[in-house]
């Protein structure tokens, strides 16, 4: 930290934006707290998937009402043969 300011690290980011496909174990957010783990994702400081699926974002209010955005991965829908 050059100069005595604070510069935010690189890899601190959001990883993987709506609609894109995501692997099982891949890290879609690390080092932000604007985002929680919501469905079929886990951790805290490093969001990963815990499923393959598309990613998706929700926004829901606390019973505080502070809105809050969850961070989600859809599960690929199964085909089903006729």
């Amino acid at each position: 930290m050059t100069g005595g300011k604070a510069t935010p690290k690189k890899d601190e980011a959001l990883k993987a934006s709506t609609g894109q496909p995501v692997k099982t174990g891949q890290i879609l957010a690390r080092g932000i707290n604007t985002y929680k783990p919501g469905i079929n994702v886990k951790g805290m400081g490093t969001m990963y998937a815990v499923c393959p699926g598309t990613v998706y974002f929700t926004r829901r209010k606390t019973s505080h009402g502070k809105v809050r955005t969850y961070l989600n991965v859809r599960p690929p829908e199964k085909k089903t043969s006729a």
